[in-house]
Protein backbone atom coordinates (compact mmCIF):
# COMPACT_ATOMS: atom_id res chain seq x y z
CA UNK A 1 0.00 0.00 0.00
CA UNK A 2 1.30 3.48 -0.92
CA UNK A 3 0.19 7.04 -0.28
CA UNK A 4 -1.12 9.68 -2.68
CA UNK A 5 -2.33 13.14 -1.64
CA UNK A 6 -2.11 11.94 1.94
CA UNK A 7 -4.62 9.17 1.37
CA UNK A 8 -3.70 5.49 1.40
CA UNK A 9 -4.88 3.27 -1.39
CA UNK A 10 -4.62 -0.40 -2.19
CA UNK A 11 -3.27 -1.82 -5.43
CA UNK A 12 -6.82 -2.34 -6.67
CA UNK A 13 -7.37 1.42 -6.55
CA UNK A 14 -4.34 2.29 -8.66
CA UNK A 15 -6.36 2.66 -11.87
CA UNK A 16 -8.73 5.11 -10.20
CA UNK A 17 -5.89 7.08 -8.62
CA UNK A 18 -4.05 7.42 -11.93
CA UNK A 19 -7.19 8.57 -13.74
CA UNK A 20 -8.09 11.08 -11.02
CA UNK A 21 -4.53 12.40 -11.02
CA UNK A 22 -4.51 12.81 -14.80
CA UNK A 23 -7.89 14.56 -14.70
CA UNK A 24 -6.57 16.97 -12.09
CA UNK A 25 -3.47 17.67 -14.19
CA UNK A 26 -5.65 18.23 -17.24
CA UNK A 27 -7.83 20.67 -15.31
CA UNK A 28 -4.79 22.58 -14.06
CA UNK A 29 -3.04 23.34 -17.35
CA UNK A 30 -5.86 22.48 -19.81
CA UNK A 31 -3.44 20.50 -21.99
CA UNK A 32 -2.40 16.89 -22.11
CA UNK A 33 1.32 17.31 -22.74
CA UNK A 34 2.11 15.46 -19.51
CA UNK A 35 3.81 12.07 -19.63
CA UNK A 36 2.85 8.87 -17.86
CA UNK A 37 5.96 9.32 -15.75
CA UNK A 38 4.65 12.72 -14.61
CA UNK A 39 1.26 11.24 -13.80
CA UNK A 40 2.96 8.53 -11.75
CA UNK A 41 5.02 11.10 -9.86
CA UNK A 42 1.94 13.20 -9.10
CA UNK A 43 0.10 10.08 -7.94
CA UNK A 44 2.98 9.07 -5.70
CA UNK A 45 3.71 5.75 -7.38
CA UNK A 46 6.67 4.29 -9.26
CA UNK A 47 7.15 5.46 -12.85
CA UNK A 48 6.36 1.96 -14.10
CA UNK A 49 3.09 1.62 -12.20
CA UNK A 50 0.83 3.22 -14.87
CA UNK A 51 1.83 0.55 -17.38
CA UNK A 52 0.01 -2.03 -15.28
CA UNK A 53 -3.22 -0.35 -16.38
CA UNK A 54 -2.42 1.67 -19.52
CA UNK A 55 -0.26 0.40 -22.36
CA UNK A 56 0.76 3.96 -23.20
CA UNK A 57 -0.26 7.58 -22.75
CA UNK A 58 -2.80 7.28 -25.58
CA UNK A 59 -4.71 4.64 -23.62
CA UNK A 60 -4.88 6.95 -20.61
CA UNK A 61 -6.09 9.85 -22.76
CA UNK A 62 -8.78 7.62 -24.24
CA UNK A 63 -9.93 6.78 -20.72
CA UNK A 64 -10.13 10.48 -19.88
CA UNK A 65 -12.10 11.18 -23.06
CA UNK A 66 -14.51 8.36 -22.22
CA UNK A 67 -15.11 9.92 -18.80
CA UNK A 68 -15.65 13.28 -20.49
CA UNK A 69 -18.36 11.91 -22.78
CA UNK A 70 -20.01 10.14 -19.85
CA UNK A 71 -20.07 13.41 -17.94
CA UNK A 72 -21.43 15.25 -20.95
CA UNK A 73 -24.21 12.67 -21.33
CA UNK A 74 -25.15 13.16 -17.68
CA UNK A 75 -25.23 16.94 -18.18
CA UNK A 76 -27.50 16.53 -21.20
CA UNK A 77 -29.85 14.12 -19.45
CA UNK A 78 -30.13 16.47 -16.49
CA UNK A 79 -30.80 19.50 -18.70
CA UNK A 80 -33.51 17.65 -20.62
CA UNK A 81 -35.32 16.59 -17.45
CA UNK A 82 -38.04 16.45 -16.41
CA UNK A 83 -39.75 15.42 -19.64
CA UNK A 84 -42.96 17.30 -18.87
CA UNK A 85 -41.30 20.68 -19.49
CA UNK A 86 -41.83 22.28 -22.93
CA UNK A 87 -39.55 20.96 -25.67
CA UNK A 88 -38.26 24.42 -26.50
CA UNK A 89 -37.33 25.11 -22.88
CA UNK A 90 -35.51 21.79 -22.60
CA UNK A 91 -33.70 22.31 -25.90
CA UNK A 92 -32.31 25.70 -24.87
CA UNK A 93 -31.38 24.37 -21.43
CA UNK A 94 -29.47 21.47 -22.95
CA UNK A 95 -27.59 23.69 -25.39
CA UNK A 96 -26.54 26.10 -22.68
CA UNK A 97 -25.62 23.23 -20.34
CA UNK A 98 -23.30 21.66 -22.93
CA UNK A 99 -21.54 24.98 -23.48
CA UNK A 100 -21.25 25.51 -19.72
CA UNK A 101 -19.71 22.03 -19.43
CA UNK A 102 -17.04 23.04 -21.94
CA UNK A 103 -16.35 26.26 -20.03
CA UNK A 104 -16.08 24.45 -16.70
CA UNK A 105 -13.81 21.68 -18.02
CA UNK A 106 -12.01 23.18 -21.03
CA UNK A 107 -9.06 20.83 -21.04
CA UNK A 108 -11.23 17.74 -20.87
CA UNK A 109 -13.64 19.10 -23.47
CA UNK A 110 -10.86 19.86 -25.95
CA UNK A 111 -9.37 16.40 -25.40
CA UNK A 112 -12.71 14.70 -26.06
CA UNK A 113 -12.82 16.09 -29.58
CA UNK A 114 -9.11 15.93 -30.33
CA UNK A 115 -7.27 13.45 -32.53
CA UNK A 116 -5.49 12.20 -29.39
CA UNK A 117 -8.80 10.76 -28.19
CA UNK A 118 -9.06 8.24 -31.02
CA UNK A 119 -12.70 7.21 -30.83
CA UNK A 120 -12.39 4.88 -33.79
CA UNK A 121 -9.53 2.94 -32.19
CA UNK A 122 -11.13 2.64 -28.75
CA UNK A 123 -14.62 1.10 -28.77
CA UNK A 124 -15.36 2.34 -25.24
CA UNK A 125 -14.68 5.96 -26.19
CA UNK A 126 -16.74 5.53 -29.35
CA UNK A 127 -19.64 4.05 -27.38
CA UNK A 128 -19.53 6.85 -24.81
CA UNK A 129 -19.51 9.48 -27.56
CA UNK A 130 -22.40 7.80 -29.34
CA UNK A 131 -24.37 7.62 -26.08
CA UNK A 132 -24.26 11.40 -25.71
CA UNK A 133 -25.13 11.83 -29.38
CA UNK A 134 -27.96 9.33 -28.98
CA UNK A 135 -29.53 11.50 -26.27
CA UNK A 136 -29.77 14.31 -28.81
CA UNK A 137 -31.19 12.01 -31.48
CA UNK A 138 -33.91 10.68 -29.18
CA UNK A 139 -34.88 14.17 -28.07
CA UNK A 140 -35.19 15.40 -31.65
CA UNK A 141 -37.14 12.29 -32.59
CA UNK A 142 -39.58 12.89 -29.74
CA UNK A 143 -39.92 16.50 -30.85
CA UNK A 144 -40.74 15.44 -34.40
CA UNK A 145 -43.25 12.87 -33.21
CA UNK A 146 -45.11 15.46 -31.15
CA UNK A 147 -45.02 18.03 -33.93
CA UNK A 148 -42.79 20.53 -32.12
CA UNK A 149 -39.89 20.05 -34.53
CA UNK A 150 -40.25 19.94 -38.27
CA UNK A 151 -40.27 16.60 -40.06
CA UNK A 152 -36.85 16.49 -41.72
CA UNK A 153 -33.97 13.98 -41.70
CA UNK A 154 -33.14 13.30 -38.07
CA UNK A 155 -29.40 12.96 -38.55
CA UNK A 156 -29.31 16.26 -40.43
CA UNK A 157 -31.04 18.01 -37.54
CA UNK A 158 -28.71 16.37 -35.04
CA UNK A 159 -25.66 17.35 -37.06
CA UNK A 160 -26.83 20.96 -37.24
CA UNK A 161 -27.36 21.03 -33.47
CA UNK A 162 -24.02 19.40 -32.75
CA UNK A 163 -22.14 21.72 -35.08
CA UNK A 164 -23.81 24.82 -33.66
CA UNK A 165 -23.38 23.98 -30.00
CA UNK A 166 -19.86 22.60 -30.36
CA UNK A 167 -18.88 25.59 -32.48
CA UNK A 168 -20.23 28.00 -29.88
CA UNK A 169 -18.39 26.13 -27.14
CA UNK A 170 -15.07 26.27 -28.99
CA UNK A 171 -15.49 29.94 -29.90
CA UNK A 172 -16.23 30.68 -26.26
CA UNK A 173 -13.15 28.77 -25.10
CA UNK A 174 -10.99 30.60 -27.62
CA UNK A 175 -12.29 33.99 -26.50
CA UNK A 176 -13.86 34.78 -29.85
CA UNK A 177 -17.40 35.59 -28.74
CA UNK A 178 -16.67 39.21 -27.91
CA UNK A 179 -19.51 41.69 -27.52
CA UNK A 180 -18.24 43.92 -30.31
CA UNK A 181 -18.47 40.97 -32.70
CA UNK A 182 -21.60 39.14 -31.64
CA UNK A 183 -23.48 41.27 -29.11
CA UNK A 184 -23.95 40.86 -25.36
CA UNK A 185 -25.78 37.49 -25.35
CA UNK A 186 -24.43 35.49 -28.30
CA UNK A 187 -25.15 32.01 -26.97
CA UNK A 188 -28.89 32.43 -26.19
CA UNK A 189 -29.31 34.38 -29.43
CA UNK A 190 -27.62 31.70 -31.52
CA UNK A 191 -29.56 28.90 -29.83
CA UNK A 192 -32.81 30.78 -30.48
CA UNK A 193 -31.97 30.93 -34.19
CA UNK A 194 -31.13 27.22 -34.22
CA UNK A 195 -34.39 26.41 -32.46
CA UNK A 196 -36.34 28.52 -34.96
CA UNK A 197 -34.85 26.47 -37.77
CA UNK A 198 -35.89 23.21 -36.13
CA UNK A 199 -39.39 24.25 -35.17
CA UNK A 200 -42.39 23.23 -37.24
Amino acid sequence: MRETDGRPYHHGDLHRVLVETALAMLATDQHWTFTLREVARQAGVSHGAPYKHFRDKGALLSQLAKIGFERLAAVMENALSPPDRPFRTRFLAAGEACIAFAQEQPGLYRLMFSMDADKAADPEVHDAAMTSFGILLRFLEDGQRTGVFRDSPLTAQATACWAQVHGLAMLMLDGQLTEEKVGPTPIPAALDILLAGLSS
